[in-house]
Parts: C-alpha cells; sequence; structure tokens
C-alpha cells in the first residue's frame, strides 16, 4: 500500500482503526507504507523483518504498471508477465519470513477514461493529452493476472476491478479523477479486506487484547489489572 492508501476515511486507516481497537503492531501490521508507486518498485526496496514478521499483508498494485506504452505516463508501465513474476516474488518473501502470514492480493480499480481525461483538462486545458495515458481495459487485463496468480498460490484475492464496476455510476462514485479512490471507493475497498480477514478467522473480534478491558480494571488499583496481563 502507498501512502495515498492512509488518512481520513482511506482504506488503510479504517483497517488499522478497527484492529488497533485491540491488538498491537506486533500482532499485527497491515501492508507496507511506502512511497513508491509499482510492484516492481517495491520488490526492488522492500524488506521485512522476520523477528517480529506480519500477521497479514495486503498487496494492492497494478493501476500504475497498467498505464500504456508510449503515452503520457509510460514510465510507470511494467510488461504483464513481469507485474505477476513479480507479485509472486513479493508473496514467496513474505511466506519466507512468516510461513502462516495471511496474504491478500487485490487487484487494481477499474479506470473511469473520460474521468481521467476532465481532469487532465482540469490542470493543462488545451495542452492535455488527447489519448487517455490509461484505460480500463487494461486494468481489468492486469487484474486478471493478479487473480490468476492468487489462484495458481492457494491464496485470497479481491476482485476490485470488478467489484466497484457492480455499482451504477461507479466512475463518479468510487473515482474521484477517473483512478484514484474516493471516500466512498476507499470504503468499499475496507469493507471487502474485512469480509476477507474474516473469513480468513482473521478479524478483531477473534484476536485478543494487547491491554485489560477497561471492565476488569480497579479504579483504585489499575496497576493490578496490568500486572496479571502481563504475568
Amino acid at each position: 500500500m502507498s501512502y495515498c492508501a492512509f488518512g481520513i476515511r482511506k482504506f488503510a486507516s479504517l483497517i488499522l482503526y478497527c484492529l488497533c481497537l485491540v491488538c498491537s503492531y506486533v500482532h499485527c501490521v497491515i501492508g507496507a507504507v511506502i512511497e513508491r508507486k509499482r510492484e516492481r518498485d517495491l520488490f526492488v526496496s522492500c524488506g521485512v523483518d522476520s523477528r517480529k514478521p506480519p500477521a497479514a499483508a495486503t498487496i494492492f498494485f497494478g493501476a500504475n504498471d497498467a498505464a500504456i506504452l508510449g503515452r503520457t505516463s509510460e514510465r510507470q508501465h511494467v510488461p504483464l508477465e513481469e507485474f505477476k513474476e513479480n507479485l509472486r516474488k513479493i508473496v514467496l518473501h513474505l511466506k519466507e519470513c512468516s510461513p502462516t502470514i495471511l496474504i491478500v492480493l487485490i487487484t487494481p480499480p477499474p479506470v473511469d477514461e473520460e474521468g481521467r481525461n476532465e481532469y487532465a483538462r482540469s490542470l493543462y486545458g488545451e495542452d492535455a493529452r488527447k489519448l487517455p495515458e490509461r484505460t480500463n481495459e487494461a486494468a481489468g487485463v492486469y487484474a486478471k493476472k493478479c487473480l490468476e496468480l492468487a489462484e495458481e498460490m492457494g491464496i485470497r484475492s479481491i476482485n476490485l476491478w470488478s467489484k466497484l464496476q457492480e455499482t451504477e455510476g461507479w466512475q463518479k462514485k468510487f473515482l474521484r479523477d477517473g483512478l484514484h479512490l474516493t471516500p466512498e471507493g476507499n470504503a468499499v475497498v475496507h469493507q471487502e479486506v474485512v469480509r476477507v480477514f474474516k473469513e480468513a478467522w482473521f478479524s478483531a473480534d477473534e484476536m485478543p487484547y494487547d491491554f485489560p478491558h477497561h471492565s476488569v480494571i480497579d479504579g483504585k488499583n489499575p496497576e493490578k489489572a496490568f500486572e496479571q496481563r502481563c504475568i
């Protein structure tokens, strides 16, 4: 996940809030906070401390990798098969650090091509590009590869590309500039991740508390409850 996944009403923040009610980062680390934009960049730079491996990870790439060659964002393009193999290497690396880790692959979201064009015109006016630098068709091809890999490796996945398009008017409801998620779009990702986590018996309700529940804390002697928790 990139830093764009965090913030008010962003899906990663929502997930972390739900889990942090009962657990610390030692018990659960969701994804990785990085400013890099493609899975190729993450594969080059990622590192997981195997002494404190994450309990779960979401892998959410493809929107930039699917940029069209020969157009304005081609520097972000990653060939389809390389995209798939890099995802495979990331999954294997995480499993090497923690064989029991829960991994969820999330496909890239759909692309609203007209929304991308409108956004470009709002920035550059008449100088805006004439052809979209991304297409929904290309995003769908990368989404398919993501799902294909998840099936091959026996890990869980979320078909966000299809899920968002099930809603009428998804273009404006879920995408703020034809590509990046709105708060409503982030809410869908959050709901889907929580659903998949729960299917894997990985949810806040099923996890132990790091600290005593307030109902067992004696207001006159609060230290006692914490001492018992640490024993």
